[in-house]
């Protein structure tokens, strides 16, 4: 295909997709501080990694979706915060226009720690209404499924997304990620320590037990100052090499074909039986 990006296409191009298959990849992103590295960091890697899914699948991508939930980064300012109530309400309007196009098997990807709260009610209210059921995969839980482990080589990946969607000149070089402050984990740690809530953080997945903010810019990730272009092809290079394992790993057709059989198990074993008393099922 000539493009697997929706908004790159033709109009007349989804149209002889859609004839075929019905699989779209939707990365869920942010726009936060992320160190010495650009604000769309977590946007781009999810597209990324949508991208080489799609490639492995057959499926388009909708992409160009950098605005939800950051929250406790928004003490820096360039964080874009959006509400999880508004982020759910936008999500399902797009889950919706999709499925009415013929997008029937729909997969939405983050790599953004707290997007599952987010995502997740949006896939759970969207299948209750429409009884459709689409996919949700936070790459680091997905990665975790099938035995790596990203958080290790999480500046790679995120380095290596900006090469794989053509972008690397973006990463800056030589721009430490604050004035003060360049790749120290312990200075990260030392704010953190600052935070009173971190001892409650434990008690729910991350960012769901309780509100906080952190409590500087700097505390949300320390990342390395590349200094050469060659410095910075190697953690292109390295993170490459780890999308392309996990993507692998991860089965993509296996999953997708899942999702067929779960839309299959829906209406043909569950809706005859319980139907008329679901929830949003007409009486």
């Amino acid at each position: 295909m000539r493009t697997r990006f929706l908004s790159k296409m033709t109009n007349e191009e989804v149209e002889q997709y859609l004839n075929r298959n019905d699989i779209i990849y939707i990365p869920v992103g942010v726009t936060e501080t992320h160190g010495a590295l650009p604000l769309d960091s977590e946007t781009v890697l999810a597209e990324a990694i949508a991208l080489k899914m799609a490639k492995a699948s057959d499926g388009l991508v909708l992409h160009n979706l950098p605005y939800f939930f950051a929250g406790g980064t928004i003490v820096g300012r360039g964080t874009i915060q959006m509400s999880v109530r508004d982020g759910m309400a936008y999500l399902d309007k797009i889950a919706k226009s999709l499925l009415n196009q013929g997008f029937r098997r729909q997969i939405y990807i983050t790599t953004h720690g707290p997007a599952y709260l987010t995502v997740s009610g949006m896939v759970r209210d969207f299948f209750d209404e429409t009884k459709v059921p689409i996919l949700y995969m936070d790459i680091l839980k997905a990665a975790e499924s099938v035995n790596l482990n990203l958080i290790d080589l999480f500046h790679d990946v995120t380095i290596g997304a900006y090469q794989v969607l053509g972008r690397l000149e973006d990463v800056p070089l030589n721009v430490p990620e604050s004035s003060s402050v360049t790749y120290d984990v312990q200075h990260m740690l030392s704010g953190m320590n600052q935070n009173p809530g971190n001892r409650l953080g434990k008690y729910a997945y991350q960012s769901g037990a309780v509100g906080s903010y952190f409590y500087e810019p700097s505390n949300h990730m320390a990342t390395p100052l590349l200094q050469t272009p060659e410095e910075r092809k190697a953690y292109a290079d390295s993170g490459v090499q780890a999308i392309h394992e996990l993507v692998r790993a991860l089965d993509m057709p296996a999953i997708v074909e899942s999702l067929r059989q779960a839309d299959i198990y829906t209406k043909e074993t569950i809706l005859p039986r319980y139907g008329s008393h679901l929830p949003h099922t007409a009486k």
